[in-house]
């Protein structure tokens, strides 16, 4: 709902704090006051308050379709009605217990030689399980008109490698939490007598999987995590497996494969023969429970959370039954859904606004893009025509998905989990032997976020983003570019960044910089690199410049390439003051509302860790101390917070 009619709310700012020391807590500083993190959130902010109002929305439209008695077995209507009834029905996942994985259990025990452990790491891969690697079908980054494998390293239980190969504080606290979420674990799962043991054996494999990792800065990096192999070369690198017979589980007929850490396969090809047959059993045991134990019984449910959610992120309490169901059913059939929501919340004038004000942002890129002072005439041609071929995609996709054949039973709610995936798991496969659809969407239209796709050179905004705090119809246009502006901004500048801007118009890995552009390029990251390692989250922890470097270069160049088109918009509307702020100032005010948000310290650090994205606070702090129509607008001048010289600001686009 929109406030005070120019989508911001006066009262949010916290006129104790000077914008020139601290814009984020100016901006938001009586808001979060007044908006303190629920005891079943991990943070609280614009995206999470409106993931909530969806979630409200989403409700109300299942509330609708369970309604309804009558549904024609393999109808959306009854797919949706009976995933929900299954996941509610606690009483029946109680009785249930592991019974719902009976047959992968089974396939585990028969385990008898290392090629066993492959052949059920395909497997469980394919009905939606971790195992030491996992296998994805997405197009070929030099051949964006083909889809092909990839195999990428897995099978850790912490979010990251470091968890387990360091010893600093955050991390022992961490790894002592995970290993007690295993012990009761596996408890619950009737292992009482060798619980502890089998932990030691899960985190022995799991470290030894951790050191031979590629470090998650590295994961970054298209060009080094992209290897394609022959067959014949995958098995000169891990002669130990039988890839054969892994494909031909997985369901998939490949000719050649991208192997994206290759030093990590074949320390895995190593691994096989290095633990005994019972070691094996046990972690892939274990990995399957917890895959699968929030669609088990509750206990089983609480212990998930209890590291997942409270260790890790801080977050109190669950969230309320109808909501975790909720996000279940949302996910497994995210297009049904999706058509339903688009009916119901997407009017065609939000669609209509919102393109009017990509459009402006295009054409706000291709003049920044004209006017750099540090990229040649040759390179600038190629960036203009890549952002010409950037394709739009608003609302919703063109064509749904079907979900003919999904088989849905009210009476078995991990079952369901079980078959979604594997339904899933096909419908990827199948892209192998299809072309690539430029059509397809990778987010369902009620996600609160947005993406931008190297290999399809897409920029996509489901419509659930499309909604206050971000953007309404109504809105101060000042508001509306400042906020939605700024993430649209954000996504084609993805297309740009440190990663993106390595691949083409048409979507492929390719060199299209001379040589000294991308020196330069190289050069005005460093800055941002370096000034986002020097903000700390907490004592001996600061966020990790290199980690977060595509981000912090999308979010500089959203917010000026935004600003840029606000001040196109504003040559056709005129200018005026409101609430005393001038257009400028609530062009920032609307950008700061976006990354809103305060978090628990577990959230924060775990964040730091694991995540590309910087804290929200210098998300906001960060951009605008580099940015000087930041500086004209609320008269930032030497010796304020925010101040920075002229020759460490960072202007990459």
């Amino acid at each position: 709902m929109i406030k005070k009619g120019w989508g911001f709310d006066v009262r949010d700012i916290d006129t104790t704090v000077r914008p020139q020391d601290d814009f984020f807590h100016y901006a938001s500083g009586n808001w979060m006051r007044k908006n303190p993190i629920p005891k079943t959130e991990s943070r609280w902010g614009s995206f999470t308050e409106l993931r909530h109002t969806t979630d409200k929305q989403l409700n109300a439209l299942l509330k609708k379709v369970v309604e309804r008695k009558r549904a024609e077995k393999g109808s959306p209507e009854q797919m949706i009605r009976d995933l929900y009834s299954s996941g509610m029905d606690l009483k029946r996942r109680k009785e249930l217990g592991l019974t719902p994985l009976a047959p992968l259990l089974k396939r585990i025990e028969s385990i008898e030689t290392p090629q066993d452990v492959v052949a059920t790491v395909a497997l469980l891969e394919s009905v939606g399980s971790g195992g030491v690697w996992g296998a994805g079908i997405d197009q070929d980054m030099k051949d964006s008109e083909k889809y092909i494998l990839y195999l990428g390293q897995g099978g850790l239980g912490m979010p990251d490698r470091d968890y387990y190969l360091k010893n600093d504080e955050e991390s022992v606290r961490v790894r002592t939490a995970y290993q007690a979420y295993l012990v009761r674990l596996l408890e619950l799962a009737g292992r009482k007598t060798t619980a502890k043991e089998e932990m030691t054996l899960v985190l022995n494999i799991e470290t030894a999987i951790a050191k031979a990792s590629m470090k998650k800065e590295d994961l970054r990096d298209v060009d080094k995590t992209y290897h394609k192999k022959s067959l014949s070369q995958l098995k000169k690198l891990t002669p130990r497996i039988d890839w054969q017979d892994y494909f031909k589980i997985l369901g998939a007929e490949p000719r050649e494969v991208v192997v994206m850490q290759p030093d990590f396969f074949m320390a895995a090809d190593k691994m096989l023969t290095a633990y005994p047959i019972e070691a094996w059993q046990i972690y892939l045991r274990t990995h399957l429970i917890s895959d699968f134990s929030s669609f088990l019984t509750p206990e089983l449910e609480k212990e998930n959370f209890a590291f997942y959610a409270t260790a890790l992120m801080g977050t109190k309490h669950m969230k309320p039954l109808w909501r975790r169901i909720l996000r279940v059913v949302n996910g497994g059939l995210s297009e049904v859904f999706g058509e339903l929501y688009v009916e119901e919340y997407f009017p065609a004038e939000a669609k209509h606004k919102v393109a009017l004000i990509v459009a402006d942002l295009f054409r706000a890129y291709e003049a920044r893009i004209k006017n750099l002072d540090w990229m040649s005439p040759e390179t600038k041609k190629k960036a203009i025509k890549k952002l010409h071929q950037m394709n739009r995609k608003l609302g919703y996709p063109d064509k749904w998905k079907s979900y003919k054949g999904l088989v849905i039973d009210a009476d078995e709610y991990a079952g369901n989990v079980l078959r979604v995936s594997t339904y899933e798991h096909r419908r990827a496969i199948r892209r192998l032997a299809k072309p690539v659809d430029h059509k397809e969407w990778f987010m369902s239209p009620q996600t609160v976020n947005a993406y931008c796709s190297f290999g399809l050179n897409d920029v996509v905004f489901p419509a659930a983003i499309l909604q206050h705090p971000f953007f309404e119809v109504t809105a101060d246009d000042a508001f509306n570019y400042g906020a939605i502006g700024s993430v649209i901004g954000h996504e084609i500048t993805h297309g740009f960044d440190d990663q993106g801007c390595k691949f083409d118009g048409k979507g492929n890995r390719k060199t299209w910089w001379t040589p000294t552009d991308a020196k330069r390029f190289a050069l005005k990251a460093k800055t941002l690199v370096k000034e986002f390692n020097g903000y700390a989250v907490a004592p001996g922890m600061n966020v990790n410049g290199q980690l977060t470097l595509g981000e912090n270069i999308a979010d500089l160049g959203g917010i000026s390439i935004a600003y840029d088109a606000y001040q196109l918009r504003l040559k056709e509307t005129g200018r005026k003051d409101i609430d005393g702020f001038t257009p400028e100032q609530r062009f920032f005010l609307g950008y700061a509302t976006t990354e809103r948000e305060q978090e628990r310290p577990e959230f924060r650090k775990t964040q730091v860790l694991t995540d590309p994205h910087s804290p929200s606070r210098f998300r906001v702090n960060g951009p605008l101390s580099n940015i000087p129509e930041f500086y004209e607008a609320f008269g930032v001048k030497k010796g304020d917070a925010l101040y920075r010289e002229p020759r460490n600001r960072a202007k990459i686009w």
